[in-house]
Parts: C-alpha cells; structure tokens; sequence
C-alpha cells in the first residue's frame, strides 16, 4: 500500500460509480449507430468472457497472477475510454497482456502472445506490427499511468494478522481474482478489496467440498456485516474479532458493503453466462466492420 497514496491510480483512476456510469452514457450517446447495430451482453459478462480468453492465453505462457490481473484493468480502463465496438477485442486482449507482463517484469517475447492469440480467437492477424501499434493506442489512452496497484499485498499482510486458514485465504484470493470482473478496480482502493475478500472468506467459511461462491452465501455475509455495522454482532469468535477490527479502523464500511453488493451482483449474473452468446456478439461487429484484417 506504500505508494498507492500517492499513485496516478488514486489520482486519475478512481471514479465513483456515478462519474463511470456518466462516462459510458457520454461515449453510448457519441456513438449511437454503432451501439444500436450491435447489441452486446452485459458488461460484466463481457468481463467474464475476457477473462477466459486472457487465460487460455496466458496458462501455456506460464504467466503470473498479477500479470493477469493487470492486463484486466488495462482493459478495462480502455473501454472507459474507446468503444468497444471500434475495436477487436482479441487484438486489445493480446496487446493488454503483452504490455501488463512487461509492467509486471515477466515479459513475453511477442511472437509467443500473437500465437496464443491466434490460437485462442481462431483469429486472422497474424502481424507482429498490429500489436505494436494498439500497444501504442493503449498507452496513449491510459496516458503512459501504467503501474497498478493490487489487493494481493494488503490480503497477504491481513491473512498473517488473522491467521486465515488455506481455505480461507484460498477463498479470499479468489474473491480477489473474481473482482476484476467487476468496476471495483476503478471504484476502490486496493486495501478495502483485500478487507472485503477476507472478511467474505472468513464469514463464508469454505468447506472442503470445494470453493464454489453463491451470490446467497455472500448475501448472508453483508447481513452479518449490516449488524456489525448496528452493532448488532454475534457469530464466531473470528467473525467477531474481524467486526471489531473493523469498526475500530478507519477503514470505511459503507466501501466494503458497496463492494460485497457489487460481489453478490457478479455472482447472481454469472449463473446466466454463456460462453457463445459473448463470443457470437463479439464476432458480429468484429466481422462486419472489417476489424479482424
């Protein structure tokens, strides 16, 4: 957290849910034709899509976590920027990651990212010079503010303080992995993301039949974090000293119940994600607009 303070993503990349949605209304608004001709699915399973394709990139490249995680909010930060339907999304996607490993010093040579490319989007580029000049495009459009700042550290820092158990901090992890498909990464400080993912983990209490999350279980987790809020708290002597903990820090409540909700919302749209329906709308404008040359 040393430097977030201070950071071009505090200071340029941190909106309110208000200002993002006034973003995209001005950019639908800009490009109305467009929007119209090619209806696309909700954002978030949209999100969820990328996030398949970035890792089957990634997997045989052996590319780290963090990588991926940067790569996403690139992408994310882009589309806030450029209408999606101007683009090709398999192109953004290759470049984004391209770039987040060299950010995150694990570089890829690019000559490997345009092959998984190729290989995951069935897809027709096939020119080295391409991803150099959408790596040109994103960084301009991100304003060469490339360092990002990530929940991992603060969750590792929590998960010694606590003592989560495996489990426990498997799941937090993977909450943490889960919010990037969301606005979260450009609503919420990195620390209230790791705070919000561990006190989920710790209330959720994951059982060895595996870490599937349910939008009802996290439900029941803002519950419990409503009557801690009223003071109103019962429940496990972990539950309770975490509660504690959070209402004497200074950390803001109202953020991590914002963040829970936006959880529950994921996890609620996720049940109706289809693979094809993504793809097939992605593919309709990519094709028809000439964008895979």
């Amino acid at each position: 957290m040393n430097n977030y303070w201070e950071s071009t993503q505090r200071k340029f990349w941190t909106f309110s849910k208000q200002q993002l949605a006034a973003e995209r209304k001005k950019m639908e608004e800009a490009e109305r034709n467009l929007v119209n001709m090619y209806p696309l699915p909700d954002r978030r399973l949209l999100s969820i899509y990328f996030y398949h394709q970035l890792s089957k990139m990634a997997r045989p490249l052996g590319i780290r976590q963090q990588a991926l995680a940067t790569a996403q909010v690139y992408i994310r930060r882009f589309y806030l920027k450029v209408e999606m339907r101007r683009t090709n999304p398999a192109l953004v996607l290759a470049t984004a990651l391209y770039l987040a490993c060299k950010m995150e010093e694990c570089p890829q040579h690019i000559r490997m990212v345009l092959a998984e490319a190729r290989h995951c989007w069935d897809t027709s580029f096939n020119d080295i010079s391409k991803i150099g000049e959408c790596e040109f495009t994103l960084i301009s459009e991100m304003n060469s503010q490339l360092i990002i700042h990530h929940p991992y550290r603060s969750l590792a820092e929590l998960q010694t303080q606590f003592q989560l158990t495996q489990e426990e901090n498997a799941l937090a992890w993977s909450i943490v992995n889960d919010h990037y498909l969301t606005d979260l990464p450009l609503i919420h400080a990195p620390h209230v993301i790791a705070i919000t993912a561990m006190f989920l983990a710790v209330v959720l209490k994951p059982t060895q039949g595996g870490l599937q999350i349910h939008a009802a279980g996290v439900a029941n987790a803002l519950q419990t974090l409503g009557n801690a809020r009223g003071g109103a708290s019962q429940g496990t002597n972990r539950c309770q000293k975490l509660v504690d903990w959070l209402a004497e820090s200074s950390v803001d409540m109202e953020a991590v119940i914002e963040c829970t909700q936006e959880l529950i919302s994921l996890y609620e749209i996720w049940e109706s994600y289809a693979d094809k329906n993504c793809k097939d709308q992605i593919a309709k404008f990519v094709r028809a607009r000439g964008l895979d040359k």
